[in-house]
């Protein structure tokens, strides 16, 4: 069974499983990038062309720029997407799950020379095929991964409820681990939160989990904001 998911642990110590993004999505990407600084060149070029070896110089800078800067200003500024991976929704991230920096990006991106050799990627697109986590040479070389990007729990999620008292008695360890929890909850995928908050089921109410009227998690914001206004 293909495994397309990668397990990464941050720094903030929460395990995360990442949705590696494969060759389909990734190519997809490019293209939408490629026809778009196509686009912006021919522009640039129609405007330029007018002024002659002074014009031609401006083009010749304008390409160079695009072609290898591009990519490296959108996944650093811009959260490790492009315009192509936006579309795709994925994005590139370190290998530790971290976001990507300006070094990770800009080798990821030099090197894109050698993953185009011999001809039309195709060292790039076999180095994809034969890696578990769907990684170019480039990828191999920083260490960054493209992964799918996580809807993550939105904050308000959690602080617009009203808080509810746990039903039963709880340790300072329990109590801190429920905060803890709904504090991370936002840095989290939603079927992670709901994952890690069936782990606390004996303080929540499983008629209403079962049907389906307050889910775990919910519950557990719950008690997390009573908690926090008891503290």
């Amino acid at each position: 069974m293909l495994d397309t998911t990668r397990e990464v642990e941050v720094p903030e110590g929460i395990t995360l499983s990442l949705p590696v993004a494969g060759l389909v999505s990734r190519s997809l990407a490019f293209i939408i990038d490629l026809l778009l600084r196509w686009a912006a060149i021919a522009i640039i070029a129609q405007i330029f062309s007018i002024f002659g070896n002074f014009g031609s110089g401006v083009i010749l800078l304008f390409i160079f720029l695009v072609e290898w800067f591009y990519p490296v200003l959108f996944e650093v500024l811009y959260n490790g997407q492009t315009l192509g991976k936006k579309v795709l929704g994925i994005t590139v991230i370190n290998d530790d799950g971290t976001p990507i920096d300006w070094s990770s990006s800009i080798i990821r991106n030099l090197l894109r020379f050698a993953d185009f050799l011999p001809f039309c990627y195709a060292f790039g697109i076999i180095s994809m095929l034969f890696s578990r986590d769907f990684k170019r040479l480039g990828d191999f070389v920083a260490g960054t991964l493209v992964v799918h990007k996580l809807d993550l729990v939105k904050k308000q999620k959690a602080i617009s409820i009203e808080g509810v008292a746990p039903k039963f008695p709880l340790t300072l360890d329990e109590q801190s681990a429920i905060v803890s929890f709904a504090e991370r909850s936002s840095k989290m995928s939603e079927s992670r939160v709901n994952e890690l908050a069936g782990y606390l089921g004996p303080w929540l109410d499983q008629e209403k989990i079962k049907q389906g009227s307050e889910p775990a998690s919910v519950q557990l914001f719950k008690i997390a904001k009573w908690l926090r206004g008891h503290a």
